[in-house]
């Protein structure tokens, strides 16, 4: 599990392609010295397993399905976003994320306001759902606030209902990489975990095994 606080921000320095699957070797601006063999990493909000490591960085495995539900980060020289799972001790600064990419998302608009940036951000369609204002969003792998939503209980009407909006602060622009966004930037969205959660218990909430399960 993670929290969306991003601890550094490391970038891609070799890529190799296994047929279909690609082998990634990340180099973090500090490389920590207890990495495990086997410990999961949040790339750009992507849970990924260690698979070796040395004292510059650390190497992953991407899967042909990883590849496919992510945004096309995973090119030499690529800045990512990088967060080890949280331990029992840790400050649970952001919310609860998982690290499994729920689909991804497009920045529409970058806007400088005093002090602050503001960020519109279209997603995939079938994450509309989960878009509350002032609800919680992971973006590329950082806990952030959605400030307004489109659509039903949405608060702006301007905004179609897979879109929101970001208020970002310097210190969020300087310790990520969600400097170098604009528009056209693909990026990957992980929903609020409680949400699908609640979804969930809802939409099963009378059945039982005796029905028929149909596709």
């Amino acid at each position: 599990m993670f929290t969306g606080i991003i601890e550094q921000v490391g970038h891609i320095a070799r890529t190799t392609d296994n047929e279909g699957n690609l082998t990634v070797t990340i180099q973090p601006a500090r490389m920590w010295a207890d990495v495990e063999l086997g410990e999961s990493i949040a790339v750009n909000g992507t849970c990924l397993t260690v698979t070796t490591w040395d004292a510059a960085g650390f190497t992953v495995d991407l899967s042909r399905e990883t590849l496919a539900k992510t945004a096309p980060h995973w090119r030499e020289g690529t800045k990512v976003n990088l967060e080890r799972a949280m331990t029992a001790q840790a400050r649970f600064g952001g919310h609860v994320v998982s690290g499994h990419v729920d689909g991804v998302g497009e920045i529409l608009r970058v806007d400088a306001q005093p002090g602050a940036y503001t960020m519109t951000v279209r997603a995939a369609p079938h994450l509309a759902r989960y878009l509350v204002p002032k609800g919680s969003v992971t973006v590329d792998g950082v806990s952030l606030t959605v400030v307004d939503a489109g659509g039903p209980a949405g608060s702006r009407a301007d905004l179609r209902p897979d879109e929101f909006t970001l208020w970002l602060v310097p210190h969020t622009l300087e310790v990520t990489t969600l400097h170098t966004w604009a528009a056209g930037t693909q990026v990957n969205l992980e929903a609020d975990q409680m949400a699908k959660y609640v979804e969930r218990l809802i939409l099963m909430r009378d059945w039982t095994p005796e029905q028929e399960v149909t596709a």
